[in-house]
């Protein structure tokens, strides 16, 4: 009998040993290596009006990040995708869901630090999640950076390297602002504390070039393909904060949030612009075509 944990959450099924279970399933214990040493990869979708954009993509990224991350990447892509319908179907037709297939060790090698690939476990949690809306956030520059592939898994979307970002979000918060840019390890802006970024100015968008330190988003090359389809020119290139604080405007790209926009940096109020307008038409015209 699988346990449930009493922590309230919204709406959730999640697949997991051979069926679906309804809740907050208590997949890991005390001694699960993923639990108390982070050898966890997942990864992201959406649902939302009846649609699930790049949902193929973000299954293959999952097993992907396995493979990087030395796990077994045990469900084949079709698999994913078949699951995910099933899991669609235990909610309304237009509910707004967030997708997240995961694998993780349960157990490590002597030391216990070094954990044992043979021993992954997997599961497909499928939870409502409204998609926020597009009201606009505060940024900051962060003191945090994101690490190199020296240092850290950056070539997997591993849950190890989401507590840097969290602790930069709070830092954020705890002056007033959203979210906050981030940067590299040589000083340039890598993304935001929970999104890729781009930045237009004089006619042009940018965004960060992928450097090892974040993630190519998947909605980011999205964006950026559909964008560049409709002429306009996009430029992968390196950025400084000052760029951004003399950027005529700023949006984001992730899968949870989609496409929204920045109306503040610092004490600089900025207006939701023509080029993050395009940017979200195109993707919804993509999404629902």
């Amino acid at each position: 009998m699988a346990a449930f944990s009493k922590t309230s959450v919204s709406k959730t099924w999640t697949f997991f040993d051979g069926d679906w279970h309804e809740g907050n399933v208590a997949i890991m214990g005390a001694r699960t290596h993923a639990a108390w040493l982070g050898s966890m990869v997942f990864d992201g979708a959406r649902a939302y009006e009846g649609v699930a954009p790049d949902l193929a993509l973000h299954c293959a990224r999952v097993n992907d990040s396995a493979t990087h991350f030395h796990l077994k990447p045990l469900v084949s892509v079709d698999d994913w995708l078949g699951l995910v319908a099933d899991g669609r179907r235990r909610f309304a037709p237009d509910a707004e869901l967030y997708i997240r297939p995961m694998y993780w060790a349960e157990s490590g090698g002597p030391g216990g630090v070094r954990h044992d690939p043979e021993s992954t476990c997997w599961c497909l949690c499928v939870y409502e999640a409204p998609v926020p809306k597009p009201v606009g956030s505060a940024i900051t520059l962060s003191p945090f950076r994101r690490p190199t592939a020296e240092c850290a898994p950056v070539g997997a979307k591993a849950g190890c390297l989401y507590p840097n970002n969290s602790r930069a979000l709070i830092e954020a918060k705890e002056r007033g602002f959203d979210n906050c840019l981030m940067r590299d390890m040589l000083g340039n802006i890598a993304e935001l504390g929970t999104a890729n970024v781009f930045l237009a100015r004089d006619g042009v968008v940018a965004t960060p070039t992928v450097n090892g330190t974040f993630l190519n988003g998947i909605t980011r090359q999205r964006v950026i393909a559909l964008l560049r389809d409709a002429g306009v020119t996009v430029e992968e290139t390196k950025l400084t904060y000052a760029d951004f604080q003399n950027a005529d405007e700023i949006f984001s790209t992730g899968n949870y949030a989609k496409i929204a926009p920045v109306i503040r940096i610092d004490d600089r109020s900025l207006q939701p612009g023509p080029f993050y307008g395009r940017a979200r038409e195109l993707y919804r015209a993509f999404a629902h075509g």
